[in-house]
């Protein structure tokens, strides 16, 4: 049995999604994928040859023993929704998706493991492609506390271009833009993304505290207002916020239209990328050499990706992606074409 699942860029809406806010994310064409059969006994080997490494416990063991257990966690939420397993596992993972660099690699990952273990239960379950992101959800985010969205596990399960609301309830529209070439620029700089997302959600959600405090029918969704209370820094961090907002409402616009404009969805790229490098602070030195160099080559538009402090960016390249490219790696980046993919699927039985 082997399962395939894409990772993701963000295209708007970053840093908003566990703030209750939407967000619009593209799967893309580098992929993580399980590939395992049934053992004879109840252990579960997965080999991880990317990483030289090689995972084993027990079909029957629940103790996470590394604060990131999504293996162990995965199987949990899986076993909590009925499912039975009379035999162990023996799996090996692989992964085109740069790792803890902010394209999802290891949601990607915990997608196809429950995939997996969907498929090799003693009785399968019929579960869809949302069925399985909101499990990976629970395996990677509510298990352990982290201070993540949902955006990760709905884009790398449900692929395509997706936009996704969460409040007040759960939607996935998929939206059948054709939007062309982008190139993924990794900067090989290790980031801290628990670090980064504590410090960029508190700092808000401390804010939109405050301002519910100052305004008690204050909804971040609606608002604009911008309040003498606030300290200078706590405004621009709120009207940052507004105009990350209202990029997503501006790009969904034009995404929605028959004909896109491409240069405007370049443009907006842009605005977004100043807004988390200038107000929340992600960006680095390199990555905003990458970025400007692929600007310079002909991109209609670039931003960082993910949780920032390190990792990805990416460019919007429709029409001279391996341009863009070498100027990417001129300044020492790794780069990849990227187009739109499909979700997880079993692509062997």
């Amino acid at each position: 049995m082997k399962i395939s699942t894409p990772g993701r860029i963000c295209l708007f809406g970053e840093h908003q999604d566990y703030l209750g806010l939407p967000i619009i994310a593209m799967a893309i064409s580098l992929y993580a994928s399980i590939n395992g059969e049934k053992r004879d006994d109840s252990q579960i080997i997965i080999h991880k040859p990317n990483l030289g490494e090689t995972e084993s416990f027990s079909l029957h063991s629940f103790d996470y023993i590394s604060p990131r257990d999504y293996f162990k966690s995965g199987l949990k939420v899986c076993i909590d929704e009925g499912l039975h397993f009379s035999h162990g596992f023996d799996c090996a993972l692989n992964s085109q998706i740069p790792i803890k660099a902010g394209t999802s690699s290891s949601s990607a990952i915990i997608v196809s493991w429950i995939h997996f273990l969907s498929k090799m239960a003693d009785n399968p379950p019929h579960w869809d492609n949302v069925k399985i992101a909101e499990l990976a959800y629970r395996a990677e985010v509510l298990e352990f506390s982290e201070p993540g969205g949902m955006m990760d596990q709905y884009s790398t399960s449900m692929g395509n271009l997706i936009y996704l609301t969460t409040t007040p309830i759960i939607n996935v529209e998929i939206l059948n833009s054709k939007l062309g070439a982008f190139v993924l620029g990794d900067s090989q700089e290790q980031k801290d993304t628990l670090s980064v997302l504590h410090r960029c959600k508190n700092q808000r959600l401390s804010l939109i505290e405050k301002c519910k405090k100052i305004n008690p029918k204050f909804d971040l969704t609606t608002s604009n207002e911008v309040y003498v209370n606030l300290s200078d820094d706590e405004q621009n961090l709120l009207e940052g916020t507004y105009r990350n907002r209202d990029i997503l409402k501006d790009g969904l616009t034009e995404l929605l239209k028959s004909k896109i404009n491409h240069k405007k969805i370049g443009s907006l790229l842009n605005e977004h990328h100043q807004i988390l490098r200038d107000v929340l602070k992600i960006s680095t030195p390199k990555i905003e050499k990458m970025i400007s160099a692929s600007i310079k080559a002909g991109a209609l538009g670039a931003k960082i990706n993910g949780s920032g402090g390190g990792g990805c960016m990416f460019a919007y390249a429709p029409h001279n992606p391996e341009k863009v490219a070498h100027a990417i790696e001129a300044q020492g980046g790794t780069a990849y074409i990227i187009k739109l993919s499909e979700g997880t699927q079993c692509i062997e039985n």
